[in-house]
């Protein structure tokens, strides 16, 4: 099987890595500090300000990890021991006599004199209270001790942490009610082309649906991101400078279209007449066309109006500068390293991310991965990356991108 490759040459195009860095760097420089502070419940997918430190030991008593007795091991001779209590998870047991085992529940608290807890499954119940234990013991079994998950002062969740459920379960069990996490990325979404109309409306001739516009507001949503709807822009280079004006209490302008070199790409125009572009022209496919840049101070990235390429650079590209923007740190999806089954016979000199799924442990690629094809992502599962000037065929390795890793 051949090696999952290197990265090639690009050309004048600029290499995904490098672009990706940039994005990351002007993100940087550009973090979000304000915060807000929320109930825990209402913190799902929203990032933490400050680390989350441990304010009390957890567990904070030893307690038992079983359902049976605990004793004292040095009074456990062989012969049967007398039940002298009944500990309950909830309840404060009384120090354990000498010479005698505690009926324990899981979760309960371990009777101070205690050092052991043996499982019921062990133990034989005779008469007048007493039990019979029927295998070795050793100290300290099936007893969690305090502390054992956090000590009080530990570092629990650093700064930069997205908020999952996990998560808030963990800070719950810290007796946090709330917390401080950093405020929405205010995103403005707005889409370019006189083709564009929306759904619901009758279509004229030459004109299709806008579909980049709710794709993407519907994910900024999951990725916890404040949208303003911007609308359609027609393609009119003076409209287009008073609608990016307009826009000026946002963190992002997120717009798909017009971002190419053609006469009627006036957001690529504007921002090169009254703005800066920090790339340009990226050498992935689908997505060559995306754009970095400024308007009058406020950030603007422009994705190519195909929907597949909007997808693509969105998940790969704009998802991570947007967690960035925000303080996490690890912000690129995971790759898994797969069989091809599929051949790819001809080598681009652009990296190429192909609308796949897998199957028995393979990827498999959908029949058209046109840019304007979105069925071939519905279809899909992930993202099947070949590396420039590479071919493969059947059983070659490649890396996979799991959908779900870039849609929340």
């Amino acid at each position: 099987m051949n090696p999952v490759g290197k990265p090639g040459k690009t050309g004048s195009l600029m290499p995904v890595e490098v672009a990706l860095a940039r994005l990351l760097e002007l993100a940087d420089n550009s973090r979000i500090h304000e915060r807000e502070r929320l109930p825990l419940a209402q913190v799902q997918g929203r990032v933490l300000a400050d680390d989350l430190v441990s304010t009390l030991d957890l567990p904070p008593w030893p307690n038992s990890a079983m359902d049976g007795y605990a004793l004292r091991l040095a009074d456990w001779t062989g012969e049967p021991l007398v039940v002298s209590q009944k500990i309950f998870a909830g309840q404060a047991p009384e120090p354990l006599q000498p010479g005698t085992c505690a009926r324990i529940f899981t979760g309960a608290p371990v009777p101070a004199g205690a050092d052991c807890v043996e499982m019921q499954e062990n133990a034989v119940i005779q008469a007048n209270e007493r039990v019979h234990f029927t295998e070795t013991m050793t100290l300290g079994q099936n007893i969690r001790p305090q502390g054992q998950e956090t000590t009080i002062g530990e570092l629990i969740l650093p700064a930069g942490t997205r908020l999952g459920p996990i998560e808030q379960g963990l800070a719950a069990s810290l007796g946090c009610a709330e917390l401080d996490v950093i405020r929405k990325v205010r995103v403005a979404v707005l889409s370019t082309g006189d083709e564009l109309i929306e759904p619901g409306q009758a279509l004229g001739p030459g004109q299709i649906y806008n579909s980049n516009r709710v794709l993407l507001c519907s994910w900024l949503q999951r990725l916890g991101c404040e949208v303003i709807d911007a609308g359609i822009l027609p393609d009119d280079l003076t409209t287009t400078r008073a609608r990016l004006g307009e826009l000026k209490d946002v963190d992002l302008i997120l717009s798909t279209g017009g971002v190419s070199v053609g006469e009627a790409d006036f957001l690529g125009i504007a921002l090169r007449e009254e703005g800066e572009l920090a790339l340009w022209k990226l050498a992935i496919k689908p997505g060559k066309p995306l754009t970095f840049g400024h308007f009058r101070g406020v950030p603007v990235i422009g994705l190519p109006g195909n929907p597949a390429s909007t997808l693509v650079t969105f998940a790969l590209l704009t998802r991570p500068y947007l967690l960035r923007r925000q303080g996490v740190k690890e912000v690129e999806p995971l790759k898994v390293q797969v069989q091809a089954g599929f051949d790819w016979l001809k080598a681009g000199n652009r990296r190429e991310y192909l609308r796949g799924r897998l199957e028995n442990g393979r990827a498999i690629i959908y029949r058209n991965q046109s840019s304007g094809v979105l069925r071939s992502a519905a279809w899909a599962d992930g993202l099947v990356e070949v590396l420039e000037d590479r071919t493969l065929v059947v059983g070659d390795s490649v890396y996979f991108i799991p959908l779900s890793e870039v849609l929340g």
